[in-house]
């Protein structure tokens, strides 16, 4: 493994780590119910685009082609407006139990459509690794017991979590070679600027409509979060990955979101430590080596 693959890895955990943090997060800021879905979808696009321009303002400028600016708004439209948006929605409609079950299904869809759309050859290796972190993420999600907690229409919840996943797995095929042509801040500022102009003509009554002094100071420093960690730094970080490493590698370091959610819960004492719970974490980590060790990823190191 070379240093470049090597900062892809580091990278794609970091961005896992802070994913696997933001569904706890999230569904605290909402559950006063002052703090809607569609207000924190809000915040997270809004915010991040504007971290993402002032960062911009000190480093080199980039020109980007009016045809490649089309491209981006299309990486916009499926790798976060659908991908967020339809996240948020769908964790404040179901369970977190449900929604960590449905985000396993993530990997298999990229590995699906890079074998369609990029001629991605679908390795025993690599499957065996898919369906081995996927267990291992079952185990961990089954066993934390949290299906119980249901959502008010936990049908519907379901399906934006599907399609969340389904987007950025299309999001995550269709434009893996396009990143490349220009820098991770510059790919990012536009995607985020191109996704704030698609929301916000949709949510401003509702924005309006929001009683601000109601929200906590709990619920701030969690959107603060949100926006900080969990898009703006997390999206650097996938950036990086996703140029360094396979699509189907990149998709299978979602499983480290339950690992993380788990991990959380011990440490606050909602959940304790167990034997299937290490069983599940051996089976997430061997299921990434197993895919990293794969023909094809072997096939594009030489790229």
């Amino acid at each position: 493994m070379d240093r470049v693959q090597a900062r892809g890895h580091v990278a794609m955990f970091g961005a896992n780590l802070m994913w696997g943090l933001m569904s706890p997060v999230a569904k605290l800021v909402m559950a006063s119910g002052v703090v809607t879905p569609l207000l924190v979808t809000n915040c997270r696009i809004a915010g991040a685009a504007a971290l993402f321009w002032i960062l911009s303002c000190f480093l080199p400028k980039e020109h980007v082609p009016a045809a490649d600016l089309l491209r981006l708004a299309g990486a916009a439209l499926l790798g976060i407006v659908f991908n967020q948006g339809c996240f948020i929605f769908g964790v404040g409609l179901t369970s977190p139990g449900e929604a960590s079950i449905i985000t396993t299904t993530m990997p298999m869809w990229v590995m699906v459509l890079a074998a369609i759309i990029l001629k991605e050859p679908i390795t025993l290796k690599k499957a065996g690794g898919i369906l081995l972190g996927a267990a291992g993420a079952l185990i961990l999600v089954l066993s934390a017991g949290s299906r119980t907690s249901g959502g008010s229409n936990p049908a519907l919840g379901d399906l934006l979590v599907f399609c969340a996943q389904f987007s950025y797995a299309l999001y995550l095929t269709l434009y893996r070679n396009f990143i490349r042509r220009y820098s991770l801040v510059t790919l990012m500022k536009w995607m985020f600027l191109f996704a704030t102009l698609a929301v916000l003509p949709l949510s401003s009554p509702a924005l309006a409509a929001t009683h601000w002094s109601l929200v906590e100071g709990s619920e701030i420093a969690g959107i603060a979060y949100i926006v900080a960690g969990a898009t703006f730094g997390s999206y650097i970080l996938v950036m990086v990955g996703q140029k360094a490493l396979r699509p189907t590698l990149v998709g299978m370091y979602n499983y480290v979101q339950p690992v993380v959610a788990s991990a959380l819960g011990i440490l606050m004492g909602l959940d304790v430590f167990t034997p299937a719970k290490a069983l599940a974490v051996a089976l997430i980590f061997s299921g990434v080596w197993l895919v990293t060790n794969s023909k094809a990823r072997r096939q594009d190191s030489h790229h």
